[in-house]
């Protein structure tokens, strides 16, 4: 028993360790079996939640939306929008821009009919793009009485550019109708508007749709583009924005734009980036450096629907070589990416050759002053005028002047009997003349007109007794109003008789002329008018070649949006963007150069010295010497003849005064060293000065009072004043300009005239003498 516990125990030890290996290898998968479960269960949360955050971060942007109201004066042309029996169509015209899709829109039609129409038979119809859209009809209890009505207009027929037509259809009576009726109208009301809601589209990056979407000439909103830097821009980069800004400026021409400044911030909307290799803004910091000058188009980084413009560079000079390429050689852009090899100016550009000017070179073809095609041609039994828009250079010199020689041909429907059908020539909204359309004549020329010319001179004439006549300076209108005068039927009702008008068309021809030439240029200065209403004397040179721009050194957002945004207006003047311009922020420099400068911020300590400096603006402080008449009938737009009032120009007075309240000024100098140069000032110290300044400049109702010497900016308006010496600029032959100069001081001309003739006589005395005395020593 003994032998077998001994041979037992071995076998019970090895079968116990046995045992408890397999106890332990359970137990130790259980446990890694129960760890892995656990850390497989934490890597699918994780996944989960990263996929979920991708889920979140690819979640589409929603498109931004607009709702646009446009005003009845914002559609239609002119002042009167009466239907009438001959006349019974009104035409509503409106644009959307190009990365807008329309949702929904809307006519909001008020109109308030005849008391006298049918209710059973008239009516209004409504056309979207030569599609109806509906009827409206007259009921009984809406005649005489103001009527609201509403017209869904379907977005699947809207396009860039859409044509409301509003066609009336009046009936006073059953039988023997008259369309010339009184009684047969609609008065269409001003409160009548269009509501248009809009939906952001995602567009393309291709540079072959630029301006586009920074500029849409569509958008009848005014509009806003934001240009950014990486911070206080250098001149190189001022000037870069400059070029840009310009350029934007010829493009919207009369709509209205701005141009916020932003240092390495990015808006929520469409931008113009200018970055370097060395400095960017702070969220382009890891976009790739460039060789050269290049312009990128990208989307936003959180936003699809607005686009980023970024113009690229090594350095600053590539910054102005890609701007000018932008603003000249966009016609060969196309794709996201473009990088600039060369800009090259073949032909320099001469002085007034803006393309907005009417040229003084030669004569001028009516074809060359057409806005849009069809311009020249109407139709109708009252036709629509036809109006030829011109803008003269300020100084071109029309003393005494004997008018504007203008051949104009003109085609109509010739009447069919002798009748008082006639063609009317307005200036300006003033009437000229009338002219007989006979029924023996298809074509009509008229080759002695002398269009009238005058420059809103202050010792001219009486202003009560002004001719009309084209202004030098100003945007002009000729006007030609065809007026028929066909008999349409019969209405007694023993003879009724219906007949269909008569298709009736007329037509000034395109090779019509208006010569401009002959005439030299001379203007008094200072003389504010002619800067704020045509950028003068920087738009002598339409790439402004001969300008310098003085700016503070590092200057604020809201200095370089100024800055900004008077290019921007001079581009708009003179119709082609500032390439030649010159930044600087060093006076003593600026002041030694033979060109106009443009001071903006404060004045230097070298012209607050000058005699001549009429006004001081610094911080809170305004010193102004005033002249003996401020302001008022006496100091007019365009005076050529400011000499003659010298004395009441002469300061009388001087008040010193200091406020917090913003306040800014413009004032015109003459330059000390080259006396044909000028200085413009535009003064402001505070950011609320400057977006006072920017205000004044941008309306054009304020702009207008920007006159004389001086202008004062306050939050009431614009106040100006004249004061100080007169200089001219501008060359006449010597006895022109003798001529000019004493024409109104006739007792000095008398005087000159009287010690002329009188050295004229004692010579010839003293010839005659000495004649004589030659021939008696001969005699003898």
């Amino acid at each position: 028993m003994s032998l077998l516990n001994i041979m037992l125990k071995p076998l019970l030890y090895k079968l116990h360790v046995s045992l408890v290996g397999v106890l332990f290898c359970f137990l130790y998968n259980a446990v890694h079996a129960q760890t892995l479960d656990e850390s497989s269960r934490q890597i699918e949360s994780i996944e989960s939640a990263v996929m979920l955050g991708n889920s979140i971060a690819e979640a589409p942007v929603l498109a931004p939306l607009r709702s646009d109201t446009y005003a009845l004066t914002q559609l239609a042309q002119g002042d009167s929008y009466k239907l009438l029996g001959i006349d019974n169509t009104q035409q509503l015209e409106f644009t959307v821009r190009r990365d807008q899709l329309i949702t929904d829109a809307e006519l909001e039609l008020v109109f308030t009919p005849s008391p006298a129409l049918l209710p059973r038979l008239s009516h209004l119809r409504v056309y979207l793009n030569e599609e109806m859209m509906g009827v409206i009809h007259i009921e009984a209890a809406d005649t005489g009485q103001q009527v609201r009505k509403t017209i869904k207009l379907d977005p699947r027929m809207m396009i860039t550019f859409n044509r409301i037509r509003l066609e009336f259809v009046g009936h006073y009576t059953e039988i023997c109708e008259d369309l010339a009726h009184s009684s047969l109208w609609l008065d269409i009301s001003k409160k009548t508007q269009i509501r248009i809601n809009q939906q952001a589209l995602a567009i393309t990056n291709d540079l072959s749709f630029f301006p586009e979407p920074f500029f849409d000439a569509g958008d009848m909103q005014a509009q806003e583009l934001p240009f950014v830097f990486a911070g206080a821009p250098s001149n190189q980069q001022m000037q870069a924005g400059t070029i840009l800004s310009s350029y934007f400026g010829t493009q919207a021409q009369w709509r209205d734009i701005s141009f916020p400044v932003h240092y390495s911030t990015l808006p929520e909307q469409h931008a113009i980036v200018f970055a370097t290799n060395v400095q960017r803004p702070e969220f382009l910091k890891d976009y790739p450096q460039v060789s050269g000058p290049v312009v990128d188009l990208i989307s936003l980084p959180d936003n699809p629907y607005y686009k980023m413009l970024l113009v690229l560079g090594r350095d600053d000079d590539d910054l102005i070589t890609a701007a000018s390429a932008l603003a000249i050689g966009n016609p060969l852009f196309r794709g996201q990416s473009v990088s600039i090899n060369e800009v090259q100016s073949i032909t320099p550009r001469q002085p007034y050759d803006a393309p907005n000017w009417v040229s003084t070179e030669r004569p001028v073809f009516f074809s060359e002053l057409v806005s849009y095609p069809g311009q020249l041609e109407v139709s109708g039994l009252i036709p629509r005028p036809i109006a030829l828009n011109l803008n003269l250079p300020p100084d071109l010199f029309i003393w005494r002047n004997s008018g504007i020689p203008t051949s104009v041909i003109y085609r109509y429907t010739p009447p069919s009997k002798t009748d008082d059908s006639r063609l009317n020539l307005s200036i300006n909204d003033n009437f000229i003349h009338s002219y007989s359309l006979r029924p023996s004549d298809e074509q009509g020329l008229l080759t002695k007109i002398r269009l009238p010319l005058r420059n809103n001179e202050r010792a001219s004439v009486n202003q009560g007794l002004l001719i009309p006549a084209l202004k030098v300076g100003d945007n002009n209108q000729i006007r030609f109003d065809f007026s028929f005068a066909s008999t349409l039927a019969s209405a007694q009702r023993d003879t009724c008789q219906t007949n269909l008008p008569v298709d009736v068309r007329a037509a000034i021809d395109e090779n019509s002329v208006i010569d401009f030439s002959g005439f030299r240029h001379y203007l008094a200065m200072p003389n504010l008018y002619a800067f704020a209403g045509s950028a003068f004397p920087f738009s002598r040179m339409a790439d402004l070649s001969e300008t310098v721009v003085v700016v503070p050194s590092a200057p604020s957002a809201k200095q370089a949006r100024l800055v900004l945004e008077v290019m921007s207006k001079m581009g708009a003047q003179i119709g082609y963007p500032a390439l030649k311009i010159r930044i600087m922020d060093d006076w003593s420099a600026a002041s030694q150069m033979d060109a106009d400068l443009l001071l903006i911020g404060s004045l230097p300590q070298a012209i607050k010295e000058r005699s001549d400096a009429h006004l001081l603006l610094h911080n809170t402080q305004t010193r102004l010497r005033q002249a003996r008449v401020v302001g008022g009938s006496s100091d007019q737009k365009n005076s050529h003849l400011l000499q003659a009032n010298q004395t009441e120009r002469e300061p009388q007075s001087s008040v010193d005064v200091q406020s917090l309240a913003p306040m800014a000024a413009i004032i015109g100098l003459q330059s000390e060293l080259y006396p044909q140069r000028s200085i413009v000032g535009l003064l402001a110290s505070s950011d609320e000065d400057f977006n006072l300044l920017t205000h004044a400049l941008n309306n054009p109702g304020l702009r207008e009072n920007i006159k004389g010497s001086v202008a004062l900016i306050r939050e009431s308006g614009v106040s100006y004043h004249s004061a100080g010496t007169v200089y001219y600029v501008g060359e006449l032959p010597w006895w022109e300009w003798l001529w000019y100069h004493l024409s109104e001081r006739p007792l000095l001309l008398a005087a000159i005239a009287f010690f002329v003739v009188l050295i004229l006589s004692v010579m010839l005395w003293h010839t005659l003498r000495l004649l004589a005395r030659r021939r008696l020593e001969y005699d003898a």
